[in-house]
């Protein structure tokens, strides 16, 4: 009896292998769904921080007669918050504040959180002005903006139409019609149809009408909100203050400025086929 208690009270080498092989099978399967379920509850917290977002703007436009802040000089501070701005003149510090929020805590899709590692700064003086120091994120990274202190990350960017009048080097169109300053934003027809601040590897950006989709499944200078963040999807927020997901093909379809082609040859309407597209962009959803 003793003999058939010892016998039967252990495992076999075999059986624990068995066991073991089970367990990993398990955890192949139930892996991949606990990263889905993840990353789909970080997209829901990014579309928060994109709603907290549309409250700021839209407190911003009711004390100033409907309008936003006007150019990417002010635009870009309106994400940074309150900042210190060296005089060109005298040398002393001359506070500049464009409002009262603190945007540090939306600023970063938890998607994209961290900065490139690789990634050099450099100046934008042609761009926003001087003492400026930033460096791109890219589709998991966020923006950095290094001068002036204290640095900053994001990883939102605002439509650039919305904030100033540009000759647009990526359409055929010259001269790109678009908001400008002291216009009254809630004026503006379709306004759930017109983007304002998307996930994005650049402070700022817009997708031209007639413009090829970037080929790889990869941020590129000019395609800055092109990006497979939320597998197939960014997240948006509108001029009416709602948010919600953009499909990648969707970016197309928007109303980036006045004058833009919503049925120009990146749309289903324009008669772009399925196979028209890079082939990482194939499997999404048509507009």
């Amino acid at each position: 009896m003793n003999s058939l208690i010892r016998k039967v009270s252990g495992f076999t080498l075999i059986e624990l292998l068995v066991v073991i092989a089970i367990i990993i099978l398990l955890l192949a399967i139930l892996l991949p769904v606990v990263q889905r379920v993840h990353n789909q509850a970080k997209a829901v917290v990014c579309r928060s921080y994109l709603k907290q977002w549309g409250t700021i703007f839209n407190l911003y436009t009711e004390e100033s007669q409907g309008c936003l802040p006007y150019g990417l000089n002010n635009g870009l501070w309106f994400l940074r918050g309150p900042y210190i701005s060296p005089s060109s003149s005298s040398g002393n510090i001359e506070p500049k504040v464009f409002h009262n929020f603190q945007t540090r805590g939306i600023a970063c899709c938890p998607m994209a959180v961290r900065v490139r590692k690789n990634a050099s700064y450099y100046n934008q003086l042609d761009k926003i002005g001087p003492f400026m120091g930033d460096r791109d994120g890219a589709t998991f990274e966020a923006w950095e903006l290094t001068e002036p202190g204290p640095v900053f990350r994001c990883s939102y960017g605002f439509n650039r139409c919305l904030f100033e009048r540009f000759i647009d080097p990526n359409s055929s169109s010259e001269i790109i019609s678009t908001t400008q300053k002291n216009v009254n934003v809630y004026s503006l027809t379709g306004i759930n149809n017109i983007p304002v601040l998307l996930d994005s590897p650049l402070f700022y950006g817009h997708v031209a009408w007639d413009q090829s989709p970037p080929t790889l499944n990869r941020y590129f200078s000019g395609s800055a909100f092109c990006i497979n963040r939320h597998n197939g999807y960014v997240n948006g927020l509108f001029l009416d203050w709602s948010v919600r997901k953009v499909g990648l093909k969707e970016l197309w379809t928007l109303k980036w400025h006045n004058d833009y082609n919503l049925a120009g040859p990146w749309t289903r309407a324009g008669g772009v086929q399925p196979e028209d597209w890079p082939q990482w962009m194939q499997g999404f959803k048509d507009y």
